[in-house]
């Protein structure tokens, strides 16, 4: 259910209300806005409880929240959301930008690519240490080394640094060399992992699964929101259709839709939505027009010898150019890269 609070309710008030629902067993979630302050609480609501709450003093009014996902909801946090690491800022005007290669394949080459992306714009470095494969011949990433490069480019550089951790186990030690913690689309509904994350305080970058619906995707924030971190980003990567012109399809209304149903920033990823690097620039602009908060962007020196999905990812040349038409895009549009 959702308390909303009277404009000048005190903050005893607040906390009163607050300490009500935890005695009824309820979570409660407390989001002061600019006008108002409103309270989200989470729970199995017991008989005659929304009619004590009315009574209480500073209450305006009582509601119940209509979708399954409670605590990503606009119902219980009207205002979006804005989440800052270093200085990559996503949510409101600001358009965050992560680039990065896919795998990271040596401390020289991530070196080289962070400081490069910086140069151009971007204010997140991504790269992946450990690497799910559809094949178990396929490279399957440096694992903890990888972090160590990770980590250090991200000091070098001052960017923040986004890596997929692909179990519960190892959530620990991915946190400690990392600033966002990735979860893949292959582990959108892993729950162990989504509780696991959500149990730690670093920002999560959650993609889609590629046959997932609005409904598991934005249920899958949830369990990592109910865990107690509220710093959840939903990236759409691309779903699966019959059409095989490209790798998967990049839906981008689920920006705008996505912006209807939940507070919580929207990333696009048009290097796994379209799996050709060709389409990355007209689907990064794209994004942009419709709204995106973020973009995560595949940026290779060398994308013929990248050791995995160089057919999808562009050259550090190839991303100035294009982050100098993003960045004339979202001018014209009220907003800037971040």
């Amino acid at each position: 259910m959702i308390v909303v609070m009277r404009p000048g309710s005190t903050s005893q008030n607040i906390d009163h209300v607050a300490e009500t629902l935890r005695k009824n067993g309820l979570s409660p979630n407390t989001i002061v806005g600019t006008d108002r302050t409103v309270i989200a609480a989470v729970g199995k609501e017991s008989e005659g409880l929304q009619q004590t709450l009315e009574t209480l003093d500073g209450v305006e009014k009582v509601l119940p929240i209509l979708a399954p996902y409670k605590m990503a909801s606009r119902e219980g946090h009207p205002e979006p959301s804005t989440i800052k690491v270093k200085s990559f800022v996503t949510g409101g005007q600001a358009i965050g930008v992560i680039a990065g290669p896919c795998s990271v394949e040596g401390r020289a080459e991530i070196l080289e690519v962070a400081q490069e992306v910086k140069e151009a714009g971007a204010t997140g470095l991504r790269g992946g240490a450990f690497k799910p494969r559809t094949s178990p011949y396929s490279f399957q990433g440096l694992k903890e080394k990888g972090l160590e490069f990770l980590a250090e480019a991200g000091k070098a550089t001052g960017l923040a640094v986004f890596t997929e951790v692909m179990a519960p186990e190892h959530v620990a030690m991915v946190s400690h060399y990392s600033d966002v913690l990735q979860v893949g689309a292959r582990n959108m509904q892993n729950y162990p992992l989504l509780e696991a994350v959500g149990a730690q305080p670093k920002p999560v970058l959650l993609k889609r699964g590629p046959s997932a619906t609005m409904e598991e995707f934005l249920l899958a924030a949830e369990y990592i929101l109910k865990m107690g971190n509220p710093n959840v980003m939903l990236c759409e990567r691309g779903i699966r259709t019959f059409e095989d012109h490209t790798r998967f399809t990049l839906p981008l209304a689920s920006v705008p839709y996505l912006h209807e149903k939940t507070h919580l920033p929207v990333v696009i990823d048009p290097s796994h939505g379209t799996g050709k690097s060709s389409l990355v620039k007209a689907m990064t602009l794209a994004a942009i027009a419709a709204g995106t908060d973020a973009l995560i962007l595949e940026v290779h020196p060398n994308p013929e010898k990248a050791v995995s999905d160089g057919y999808q990812t562009i050259s550090t040349a190839a991303f100035r150019q294009l982050m100098n038409e993003a960045r004339h895009l979202a001018q014209a549009l009220g907003r800037k890269l971040n």
